[in-house]
């Protein structure tokens, strides 16, 4: 697209040059011609014969005025022509139409760079080719609350290691998270820069990258620290590496897929400089993955669900009680990126190195400091901008790291209160099966900290998390009649339950609590939230609404069954059961009790 347009300026600059030569000639034939016809005029006595020539000649100038006329109108309708052409908007066929990428993103781009663009998609799960083209220093808004700006910190505050954690990144996108923070902290704060490589393949981070770092310590000899792993070992292991490598008085543990705010590091440094005991995270903005612009996110605490994966939640009251929204806000937990007293953090525990790959592994720290003598806290005035991919570059799913990190965590930390987790993930609340790895020196650190029981943290830190008591079985639903079909919350949004296919997925778990409610489709973890309950609404086809609503809709939510018996209804004693429809496929219905009976996946023995 572009050799084309530069074609076109080249013929539209020599068509000018072609028509303004011309019109000197003409200029030069003009003033020849009145030359002449003075000249005869003058000169009427002349000879007749010279008088004969000078007419011939006059003809033959005139024939040539009207043919450089005719020329000069030819070159100036070309000349609109490329104009035109110029002006037309060239119509590229989309390559991708499903592709997230380009959802609202690349309609100027050529095929060739949208095929560039693509596959630097699949690779990163975001947008290398426009990073690759957006300038390093590039400025983000300044999304803090608008009373941090006002702010203003001591000079002699402690010194800070940025620790960056890649796999296979994006070389502009590491080189733009230094730029950033070579930017944007304070020199006599930023004591260095570690970047930690969990074994990445991609040429680009090698001696190109070395190059960039070369040119940086022309500026700031020696800043930046390189630490490569001969094998991949996982997000906690890298951080564990930073760590053991860093000499700042702070330690900031990033991922390299980030840029700092303005601002970023003076109000933790401060927080820290308070309280060495204090975990720090700062406010994420998001940068979209198509399109790299940022997404402002409001203060939240960090939190998680039983299953331990993260979520933001808002802040306890007493935070929303100071109504200053630069005010630290405590929290149950981080997000991931972490910021602490260097030797603290040692002296905590630091990471647990028996986590593997990715997940879980940031909620144990949040616990873990909570119960043994530290506090975590969010820092609304430090805002970091956040990548947000589209596909990690770890595991397509890392769901089975994360479920076998999740109860690493609860063997160690949750107490009574580990059950909950393996009901989360709907495994057997005894003999999971799944190794979780030697886990005697994390309960020995428990014991030297003499860390507080996990009971305590739910009273104290988390009491939104609600345990999940009064189960009498949970897990996939099935009847006797039909063993392959399982009960299934059905299409979404809409509130009737079906049978399909078993495939043991979240929308296929139930829960049956001894007090009579069954709930479909997953289980929630929070008091705020309520889950989705069966009920008999007197047609043949059972309902699954909020167990809310049903409740105050005066629903008939109340059921009786044991395992391997019938599910009744308590007060309208029709029955749950399965019956071929009029398609010839079975269908859920509620009717007359006809002794169907039904299994659930697991069952929970009272002691």
């Amino acid at each position: 697209m572009r050799a084309f347009s530069i074609k076109e300026l080249l013929l539209a600059f020599s068509m000018a040059a072609a028509v303004i030569y011309l019109s000197s000639i003409k200029s030069e034939v003009y003033s020849h011609s009145e030359r002449l016809q003075r000249f005869h005029l003058n000169n009427s006595t002349g000879s007749q014969g010279i008088a004969k020539s000078i007419s011939k000649m006059e003809t033959d100038i005139n024939r040539l005025l009207n043919l450089m006329n005719k020329i000069e109108q030819r070159e100036l309708v070309a000349q609109k022509n490329v104009v035109e052409v110029k002006m037309e908007k060239k119509v590229v066929r989309k390559l991708y139409p499903n592709s997230a990428l380009f959802r609202t993103w690349g309609d100027k781009l050529s095929e060739e760079e949208q095929k560039e663009a693509q596959e630097l998609f699949q690779r990163y799960g975001y947008n290398a080719f426009l990073s690759d083209r957006l300038p390093l220093n590039r400025e983000i808004p300044d999304t803090r609350p608008s009373s941090c700006a006002a702010k203003t910190y001591p000079d002699d505050l402690p010194t800070i290691s940025v620790v960056l954690i890649y796999l296979d990144e994006a070389l502009s996108i590491i080189k733009r998270a230094i730029r950033s923070i070579i930017d944007k902290t304070p020199a006599h704060l930023l004591k260095e820069i570690i970047l930690v490589d969990d074994h990445s393949t991609n040429e680009d981070l090698k001696e190109k990258l070395d190059d960039y770092i070369n040119s940086i310590h022309k500026e700031r000899p020696d800043l930046l620290k390189r630490v490569q792993h001969s094998k991949q070992l996982g997000l906690t292991q890298a951080r564990l590496s930073g760590w053991k490598v860093a000499v700042g008085d702070v330690l900031a543990i990033l991922d390299a897929h980030i840029e700092v705010h303005v601002q970023w590091a003076e109000p933790l440094l401060t927080r820290i400089k308070d309280d060495r005991t204090v975990i720090l995270t700062p406010v994420f903005d998001r940068v979209n993955y198509d399109d790299l612009t940022v997404t402002p996110y409001p203060p939240a605490a960090d939190a998680f669900d039983w299953a331990l994966w993260c979520m933001y939640e808002s802040f306890r009251p007493e935070w929303y009680a100071l109504k200053d929204e630069s005010q630290p806000g405590k929290s149950p937990s981080i997000m991931g990126i972490l910021v602490a007293d260097r030797k603290f953090f040692g002296e905590i525990g630091s990471l647990d190195g028996g986590m593997k790959i990715y997940g879980g592994e940031n909620v144990e720290l949040g616990i873990r400091v909570w119960l043994c003598g530290g506090s975590v806290e969010v820092i609304p005035c430090s805002k970091i901008a956040h990548i947000e991919r589209a596909s990690k570059p770890y595991l397509p799913d890392l769901s089975e790291m994360m479920k076998r990190n999740a109860l690493r965590v609860a063997e160690v930390w949750l107490d009574e209160y580990k059950y909950n987790v393996n009901i989360a993930w709907n495994l057997p609340t005894e003999n999971h099966g799944i190794d979780i790895g030697d886990v005697s020196e994390r309960k020995k650190l428990r014991e030297k900290l003499n860390c507080k029981p996990f009971k305590w943290y739910l009273d104290n830190v988390y009491p939104m998390l609600e345990p999940l008591t009064n189960l009498a079985g949970y897990g996939t639903l099935i009847n006797d009649k039909k063993p392959d079909l399982c009960i299934d919350q059905g299409p979404m949004p809409g509130n009737t339950p079906i049978l399909y296919g078993c495939h043991g997925y979240s929308p296929q778990h139930c829960y049956y609590r001894t007090s009579g409610e069954i709930y479909i489709g997953g289980i929630k973890s929070h008091k705020y939230n309520s889950n989705r309950c069966l009920v008999d609404l007197g047609t043949i086809n059972p309902g699954l609404y909020d167990c809310n609503v049903a409740q105050q809709k005066k629903f008939h939510m109340m059921w009786d069954f044991t395992q391997g018996t019938s599910i009744q209804n308590r007060e309208t004693k029709r029955c749950l059961e399965i019956a071929i429809g009029e398609d010839g496929y079975y269908k859920l219905v509620v009717q007359q009790c006809s002794n169907q009976s039904w299994k659930i996946q697991h069952l929970i023995k009272r002691h």
